[in-house]
């Protein structure tokens, strides 16, 4: 099983090296880059079916001493890691099958399939390290990664300042990041995540609120949560398939799935909690009204993840691990099947807005009926994965109590909000890409559908968004398969039951009713007008993020760029001042000393017998 997954990891990293090497044969680079990650979700699988609900499974060697700590390479498999596995392979699987077509005119897809390869490798990495130091390896090569992927078309302004703005953005959070696994691994004596867990278990962890927080900083960034979640929609400048990569399965779970690796941390801050739900409610509800106002297809997908992952973080806050594993298993089905619509969309209208949609469902029948599915997953229709996975979080609000009540409501209500904005922002999308008249269509036109090698991957990722939600119907089977908190095994009878029903249920499901209804209400009366008019005022303040990028600029960019002056004017006004005066002083000094440098032997022999009397005077003087 531990084998299966360094070969997860190793294999993707091989097809990397090898489309690196492979330089301008696509013959070469495309067998490398799909199959090795195929191959590599196949090994995900096996370790799966391997592990089933057992508790951890740990394979280790020394990889270095490093002062008093040991790092160590090798994997650890719980039923969390499994589970994640398997998500990663098919999404990015899916992702290299869909670009072998629609990168194939692009010059540079060599390096954008090495690229994915690599960033496959890293986050797979992420999700079966053993070692925390390993983990932060694979977290920073995915930012790296995300970097030029981000700007692959660094010919566009838009793209590069996009994935400058992503790699900053996420270093500020992962420079607490690290001095929180700094002090996590300092206390347990080991940077091995079995014994930081076992530390914590033994009650041996101290400063736990200050380390929760710090991770917490790493986590926000990498997944886009308030006040770091601006540079994921800024990210949409990159090619479509690395959105459905990155924004899906890879980077952005990335700090949810730390956060449920590591909850015992976390549970030992309830202060902390709380915050997370804070964040969590401002973040949700914001991220949908903005995703509401957006006019590109791209940038409604993009606030409408930075919205899901809110959830996520929302269900942690109030205990609700395996609900929150559960909705970041169905969220990366149908966000990845969104975006990889939306890229075949946007090929065939040739612009990413809307309004340069309408009438598709008629000539792009197979991705009508797949983003169908991916949208009725996303508002949480009933039956639908989404509808069983948000359930799960509400439920966990709903029922969350003692320490963790305030954190319950936050969460609650700001969860049945970003329901009824959520059915809203989809009802939108939906209407406006599908149905009403083609802009630009004549009554002859007939646009042809994607090639198999973008349809095949809808497909498949349509299947998972439609039918995954049934798992919870099987009682604690989920929480019984990812195992508890500390990687132990768990029987069925003991995991929390997803299962929807109560009051949670029905409240959601009004919420869904008035915002999908409201939305659809207002098109049918123009089916040319912007239902996002209805925000009158306020269309224009969230189409623009509520101006948080102009806030930012303002507190964090224009200080860091006048305090950049002021450090320059000291470097070349001060401290280069000294140098180049102790350069002046010598050149000077060696002027005055060249004038008396004229090559007169007899003026040469008058100051040195000059000397000599002057210093045997002054000597006689002395003896006298």
């Amino acid at each position: 099983m531990n084998l299966f997954a360094a070969l997860a990891i190793a294999l993707p990293a091989l097809g990397s090296a090898a489309a690196f090497a492979g330089g301008r044969d696509l013959r070469h680079v495309k067998f490398w880059s799909v199959a090795p990650t195929a191959a590599a979700l196949f090994a995900a699988l096996v370790v799966q079916i391997a592990h089933g609900a057992g508790g951890t499974s740990t394979s280790v060697a020394q990889l270095a001493p490093a002062g008093q700590f040991t790092i160590w390479l090798g994997t650890r498999v719980t039923g969390l890691s499994a589970l994640v596995g398997i998500l990663v392979g098919v999404v990015a699987t899916c992702v290299q099958v869909y670009s072998l077509t629609y990168m194939k005119h692009e010059k540079r897809y060599p390096t954008y399939a090495a690229l994915i390869s690599l960033f496959t490798a890293a986050m797979f990495l992420v999700v079966y390290s053993a070692d925390l130091i390993v983990l932060l390896v694979g977290w920073e090569v995915m930012g790296a990664c995300s970097y030029f992927l981000i700007g692959h078309y660094w010919e566009r302004p838009d793209a590069r300042s996009g994935s400058i703005k992503a790699f900053l953005v996420t270093k500020t959070g992962d420079v607490p990041f690290l001095f929180g696994l700094l002090a996590l691994g300092i206390q347990a004596g080991s940077f091995r995540i079995d014994d930081v867990l076992h530390h914590v278990a033994a009650g041996g962890l101290t400063y736990a609120p200050l380390i929760a927080v710090l991770l917490l900083c790493g986590v926000a960034g990498k997944s886009a949560q308030f006040p770091l979640h601006t540079w994921l929609p800024d990210a949409m400048a990159g090619p479509t398939p690395i959105s459905a990569l990155i924004h899906a399965a890879t980077m952005v779970a990335a700090g949810i799935y730390f956060v449920a690796l590591l909850y015992p941390v976390f549970l030992l801050a309830p202060g902390v909690l709380t915050l997370m739900a804070v964040i969590a409610a401002v973040t949700m509800t914001g991220s949908a009204l903005a995703a509401f106002a957006q006019t590109d297809i791209k940038k409604v997908l993009a606030y409408s993840t930075v919205s899901q992952l809110a959830y996520m973080l929302g269900g942690l806050a109030v205990g609700g691990r395996s609900a929150t594993v559960f909705h970041l298993i169905t969220h990366g089905a149908f966000k990845a099947l969104l975006f990889l619509a939306a890229g075949v969309i946007i090929h065939r209208v040739g612009s990413n807005e809307l309004s340069a949609m309408g009438g598709l469902r008629h000539r792009m029948p197979i991705t009508f009926r797949t983003m169908t599915v991916g949208l009725a997953a996303l508002v949480g229709v009933p039956l639908f994965s989404g509808w069983f996975s948000k359930e799960a979080i509400l439920g966990a609000a709903w029922d969350a109590d003692g320490q963790l009540a305030a954190a319950g409501k936050i969460v609650l209500v700001g969860g049945l909000l970003t329901v009824g904005l959520t059915a809203a922002y989809a009802t939108r999308l939906w209407l406006k890409t599908f149905w009403g008249p083609f802009p630009d269509a004549s009554p002859d036109d007939h646009r042809v559908e994607a090639p198999q090698t973008e349809l095949v991957p809808l497909i498949v990722l349509a299947v998972p968004s439609a039918v995954l939600g049934f798992v919870a119907l099987g009682g604690g089977a989920f929480g019984s398969w990812i195992g508890s908190a500390f990687g132990q095994a768990i029987p069925a009878s003991s995991a929390a039951d997803l299962a929807p029903g109560g009051v949670t249920t029905l409240l959601a499901l009004l919420m869904t009713v008035l915002g999908a209804g409201g939305v659809w209400l207002v098109w049918r009366r123009d089916p040319a007008a912007d239902p996002a008019a209805v925000l009158g005022p306020w269309r224009e303040t969230a189409l623009y993020a509520f101006y948080l990028d102009d806030v930012q600029d303002l507190i964090v960019v224009q200080p860091a760029k006048a305090l950049a002056k002021v450090v320059g004017f000291l470097d070349t006004e001060v401290v280069d001042a000294y140098v180049r005066g102790a350069g002046l002083s010598a050149r000077t000094l060696g002027g005055l000393l060249r004038r008396v440098q004229t090559g007169n032997i007899q003026l040469y022999l008058t100051a040195l017998f000059t000397g000599v009397i002057v210093i045997a005077a002054v000597f006689a003087g002395q003896v006298r």
